[in-house]
């Protein structure tokens, strides 16, 4: 038997007042898309916003329906409708932010594992690592890197 070992690693902002100006433009996006989010059931709203190399940002907040789980989430409303309606721009960053309608959410929120797969796709297919910042409603934002940091094993079309 064998062990193996992966690592992490993460840059820590601790408020959005330490981000970068482009990053903390992103990030702002993201917070207003959030708000606008349709979450009657959850009552999580969540908000993405993807810069693209175009220049352009796309944005999406999640959408539930009565359903379940017929929804979709803010990062894949987002990174779909950027490979809609941009199919040949690069994916450079993706910001993202939750908020609950019941409490106050101060931690860091990730993408779901369905949205890291989603992710995955896209940086895989444009061969360039998405950079993705997310925090909660406050406090620290974490940046990771690359998406093959949250889902170190990919799984990907090589496999089909």
């Amino acid at each position: 038997m064998k062990e193996i070992i992966i690592t992490t690693q993460f840059s820590v902002f601790d408020s959005t007042e330490d981000l970068p100006i482009d990053i903390l433009n992103l990030m702002e996006q993201a917070i207003a898309i959030r708000k606008k989010a349709y979450a009657p059931y959850s009552k999580f709203r969540v908000g993405a916003a993807i810069l693209l190399d175009n220049g352009k940002i796309v944005l999406g907040s999640n959408q539930e329906n009565a359903a379940y789980p017929s929804g979709l989430c803010a990062e894949r409303v987002a990174i779909y409708q950027a490979g809609a309606i941009y199919p040949e721009a690069k994916i450079l960053k993706m910001a993202i932010t939750a908020a609950s309608d019941t409490n106050k959410t101060t931690t860091p929120i990730p993408p779901c594992g369905s949205c890291r797969q989603s992710i995955a796709e896209y940086e895989i297919k444009q061969e360039t690592p998405i950079e993705i910042y997310f925090m909660g409603e406050t406090g620290a934002i974490y940046k990771s890197a690359s998406l093959k940091n949250l889902l170190p094993f990919l799984f990907n079309k090589s496999f089909l």
